[in-house]
């Protein structure tokens, strides 16, 4: 059986965390703030699926792509914290949670496009 090369990927790994993370987080949300839940929720997932995805492709330009479109989710991603933060759904301490792993994995995401780039 082919092993899938996504799983070897740290950036991977901290992508499930972040999700399961922001899952914790949203599930005492008000409902008044569905809409933010759930691309909060979207833009989470969007990290690791676009890491698995894209590195399926033929190149390592087109896996570049998804990459970057993941870069792009966990921008979406720390908006809506922001957002949340605002609106006093999330205390000060899951903002910052939140936010050094997005930056990890920002950081990471980077180093494999510049890799992929090379």
């Amino acid at each position: 059986m082919k092993t899938f090369r996504f799983l070897n990927f740290p950036v991977y790994r901290d992508a499930k965390k972040f999700y399961k993370l922001t899952i914790n987080i949203t599930k005492n949300f008000p409902r008044e703030h569905y809409e933010l839940t759930r691309q909060l929720i979207r833009a989470a997932l969007s990290i690791s699926l676009n890491v698995a995805e894209g590195s399926a492709k033929k190149s390592d330009k087109d896996f570049n792509r998804y990459v970057e479109n993941s870069l792009g989710s966990v921008n979406e991603s720390l908006a809506a914290i922001d957002i949340a933060l605002d609106n006093q759904l999330i205390t000060n301490e899951q903002f910052n949670q939140l936010e050094k792993l997005a930056i990890e994995i920002a950081k990471q995401l980077g180093g494999l496009s510049k890799k992929l780039k090379s």
